[in-house]
């Protein structure tokens, strides 16, 4: 290990020794937004929508100038392309997120299915070990989701992503905070010795 890594590393550890608490509150404030989310799935769902739209957007437009600073008239025109098709579909997202929310909810299906057949692909292809299992479980997890999103479908779409959206925020928060007091913990364990004798 490379005396860059060592200093990265320790100087990394000290920020987290003097942050912990910033990290602890933001944690505790992103935890308690993943609740919310839970807690009101659809509107967590309906945001979503409405962020993608808004990024889609700001892509098109992002495009746009760039159509006009590149290269040749064919870079020109792909980009101007791009913009257009992003700009449309953002106006299209933003004027009815609760369309774009099944079409969303439709890829999250897609993803699960596709993602539960390459886990169980690959777990037949492991050998026989704990991390077999464990990777073939989590293919038959995501195919059994796929399936009961595609069977509760359209009705899914109203909870579906916001639920993941904020089981993730939460996952996120109590991690957080987790490493926050795991910084915490060594600065208790460290703070003695760094005091002068005689005190």
């Amino acid at each position: 290990m490379s005396n860059d890594t060592v200093d990265t590393m320790s100087a990394e550890r000290d920020s987290l020794k003097n942050e912990w608490r910033t990290l602890a509150i933001a944690g505790v404030l992103v935890g308690l937004i993943g609740i919310l989310a839970v807690a009101f799935p659809f509107v967590t769902g309906l945001s979503v929508s409405l962020a993608i739209g808004a990024l889609l957007v700001v892509g098109g437009i992002v495009h746009g100038v760039h159509a006009f600073t590149a290269r040749g008239w064919r870079g020109s025109l792909w980009q101007l392309a791009l913009a257009v098709v992003s700009v449309v579909a953002g106006i299209a997202v933003l004027a009815a997120p609760a369309v774009a929310l099944l079409t969303l909810t439709i890829a999250l299906v897609a993803y699960l299915l596709v993602d539960g057949i390459a886990e169980l692909v690959l777990a037949t292809r492991m050998p026989s070990s704990r991390s077999r299992t464990a990777v073939a479980v989590s293919g038959v997890v995501g195919l059994v989701l796929a399936a009961l999103l595609w069977v509760g479908f359209p009705a899914t779409a109203a909870w579906a992503i916001g639920l993941l959206v904020g089981v993730n925020l939460l996952v996120t928060g109590l991690s957080m905070v987790s490493v926050a007091m795991a910084a915490r913990s060594t600065e208790d364990v460290t703070s003695p010795a760094t005091e002068p004798r005689g005190t």
